[in-house]
C-alpha cells in the first residue's frame, strides 16, 4: 500500500472492486463509460497496472487503470482516472498516478506514460502536465483518434499525451 491521507489507502484493485470502479466512472461526468463487465475484467487482468484509493470503510473512492503496451513494454498507458466527487480537491488523482507509475516502473522498467485526453478536459490536461513536470519529462501531443474514426456517433478526438522519459527516484 501507498501513503495517502490518514483516512485513505492506495493499493491494487480486486475483482470485488469492479462495481465501484464502474460507478465512479459513471459518476465522473468526463469518462467514457465501459460495460460493468469490463471493469470486473480490468480488476482481474490488469490489477498490477492499476490502483485504487480506499476510504476508511475500505471502499474505492478513486482509481486509475492502465496497461503496458504490448508493442512498447516500457510504456504504461493510463486508461482512466476517476475520484469520487466528495474526495476531489485533495490531490488524490495525482497521488494515485504517482504511486501507480512508481510501482509499475519499479517492477517493469517503465520510462514513458501515455494517455488520451479529449480537448477541453482541463482537469486531465492539468493532471498529466503536472505529472510530467514533477518527473522532469517532456509531453508530446498528437491526435490519436480523430472524431470521424468513432463508429458510435459524435465523439471528440482523443489526443495522445506521451510523457517521458521519466525521472523517477531510485529505490
Amino acid at each position: 500500500m501507498t501513503a495517502a491521507p490518514a483516512d485513505l489507502s492506495i493499493d491494487r484493485p480486486a475483482v470485488s472492486d469492479g462495481a465501484a470502479l464502474w460507478r465512479l466512472a459513471k459518476e465522473s461526468g468526463n469518462l467514457d463509460l465501459n460495460s460493468s463487465y469490463s471493469y470486473l475484467l480490468w480488476c482481474r487482468d490488469f490489477a498490477g497496472t492499476s490502483a485504487v484509493v480506499r476510504g476508511d470503510d475500505g471502499e474505492p473512492v478513486g482509481f486509475v487503470t492502465g496497461y503496458l503496451r504490448p508493442d512498447r513494454p516500457g510504456t504504461l498507458l493510463v486508461w482512466q482516472v476517476a475520484v469520487d466527487a466528495a474526495h476531489r480537491g485533495r490531490g488524490l488523482a495525482a497521488r494515485l498516478l504517482d504511486g501507480l507509475v512508481a510501482r509499475v516502473a519499479g517492477e517493469r522498467s517503465v520510462v514513458y506514460v501515455e494517455t488520451t485526453i479529449t480537448p477541453g478536459n482541463t482537469a486531465s490536461e492539468r493532471l498529466f502536465t503536472s505529472f510530467a513536470a514533477r518527473h522532469g519529462a517532456r509531453v508530446e501531443r498528437e491526435v490519436l483518434f480523430d472524431r470521424a474514426q468513432f463508429p458510435d456517433g459524435p465523439h471528440d478526438p482523443e489526443v495522445l499525451y506521451r510523457i517521458g522519459p521519466l525521472t523517477l527516484p531510485t529505490r
